[in-house]
């Protein structure tokens, strides 16, 4: 097998693992009914002060209109709350519930995990280049959404 043809059985067995296990992370508990789509979401509004829609859809690279389907599906399932800004009654500000902030919290927790478990299967050598090679690697992912 050629070295193009191994990276991208690699390449997408990763992604596939990895989607994998952090759907089941995800989908325990009381937090059954959470997506990977919604995780997305969540991370993005972030525990911070409310956002206003454009500066998540942005965050996320997706319309706005997409991201409203989102936000709905995400209020149904009580994690995000919406509401008008006072400033200016057109922006919508989205932020998280409290069952929204846990389950951010316990999927950042998953996060922080899953690279603490990666990371001590390494030396010191084989950490820096792997972070050598992820960040040219999500690089020239920036570059080709644009």
């Amino acid at each position: 097998m050629d070295i193009n043809a191994a990276l991208n059985e690699v390449f997408v067995k990763v992604f596939k693992n990895i989607t994998g296990i952090e759907e089941r992370a995800i989908r325990t508990g009381e937090y059954q009914n959470a997506t990977t789509n919604d995780m997305h979401v969540i991370e993005a509004i972030g525990m911070g002060q409310p956002k206003n829609m454009t500066s998540v859809a942005r965050a996320l690279s997706v319309t706005t209109g997409t991201l409203t389907i989102s936000v709905n599906s995400l209020v149904k399932k009580g994690f995000v709350e919406r509401v008008r800004s006072e400033e200016d009654r057109r922006v919508v500000l989205v932020s998280l519930t409290e069952k929204g902030k846990l389950v951010y919290t316990r999927h950042r927790k998953f996060h922080e995990e899953l690279v603490q478990n990666i990371v001590n299967r390494l030396d010191d050598q084989e950490k820096v280049l792997l972070e050598k090679v992820l960040s040219n690697l999500n690089q020239y992912f920036r570059e080709m959404q644009k």
